[in-house]
């Protein structure tokens, strides 16, 4: 693997040259309806499908949707509660389909991917409350999602991440059923706009996702100032982060977010909570959505198998 510091991947790079001569604009000189349109295209990068025992879809409370992967069914499995990124804007159980599909087949753990409702129809705090409505069905309905309840993992990339770890602090705070643990692929995890993080600045430009598209996601999802300094929002400002469970965070090099991901993992340590950082080298925000084109985003469902088997204790 490249290691840290020689650069963009070359395939990454392949990427971004398409992406230029294709004219693919950022999200913040897009509609809502364009951007939501763009992410539900973009699975073309994609790969192929990977067929499982079980594919179900559901509703959680008779409201939500989720969809259920399960590649045995025949037994109890570790349960990943999977929280979808797309700027709290955009992004799909289908969009994540075959992410999902790929992490229940290399890990053996059934993954639930939540439907959580989308702003600016739906703004902070909808979408939290969403998804701890669906952790505490989860819980409760383990057995006939073929799942352990004592082995639930929360999981979520991008603003997904950022909705995985105030969920996480919520479900500590109000003595539910305790997570194993919870998983942070490149989470955005406070707004942008008065964020000192230095890769906003050296990564905000030219490296797919940019700082404009990112103060746009975070414009659409907040109520106003208020909300900026909550730590269901913004889960790095929480006063505390002590009590939380094992913690894994994956960061990517080039991407405007990494820092505020280092940063998160340091003060869990500094909480004491045992964390795992996980920077991908040479790599772009987004990128494990792309294992059609990237190879590193295969890389990282294997990574994230492995994790959960010897990070979370799941053995079998």
């Amino acid at each position: 693997m490249t290691e840290y510091g020689t650069g963009l991947h070359p395939e990454a790079r392949a990427l971004l040259d398409q992406f230029e001569r294709d004219g693919i604009r950022p999200y913040d000189q897009l509609s809502v309806l364009q951007a939501r349109a763009a992410v539900a295209a973009a699975t073309r990068l994609q790969g192929v499908r990977t067929p499982l025992a079980l594919v179900r879809d559901l509703l959680i409370d008779d409201a939500l949707p989720a969809r259920l992967y399960h590649s045995r069914p025949e037994t109890i499995a570790p349960l990943v509660v999977y929280l979808h990124g797309g700027g709290f804007v955009t992004g799909s159980v289908a969009a994540a389909d075959r992410p999902c599909r790929a992490l229940a087949a290399a890990s053996g753990c059934a993954v639930l991917s939540v439907e959580y409702r989308l702003a600016p129809e739906n703004p902070f705090p909808v979408p939290v409350h969403d998804c701890l409505a669906a952790i505490r069905w989860a819980s409760a309905h383990s057995r006939e999602l073929g799942a352990d309840p004592a082995r639930m993992v929360l999981m979520g990339d991008s603003a997904g991440g950022a909705l995985a770890a105030a969920c996480t602090a919520a479900v500590r705070d109000s003595g539910d059923s305790p997570l194993a643990g919870q998983i942070l692929v490149y989470p955005t995890l406070r707004p942008t706009r008065g964020n000192p993080a230095p890769s906003l600045q050296s990564n905000g430009e030219g490296y797919l996702m940019t700082r404009g598209s990112l103060e746009w996601f975070w414009g659409h999802y907040l109520r106003g100032c208020q909300d900026t300094t909550d730590p269901l929002a913004a889960p790095l400002l929480a006063d505390d982060l002590s009590r939380l469970p094992a913690t894994t965070v994956v960061v990517a090099e080039f991407d405007p977010l990494r820092d505020e991901g280092l940063a998160y993992a340091d003060r869990l340590r500094a909480a004491g909570v045992p964390t795992t950082t996980h920077l991908v080298p040479g790599a772009l925000h987004g990128f494990w959505w792309m294992d059609g084109v990237l190879a590193q985003a295969r890389d990282l469902t294997e990574y994230l198998a492995h994790d959960l088997h010897t990070r979370f204790g799941f053995d079998d």
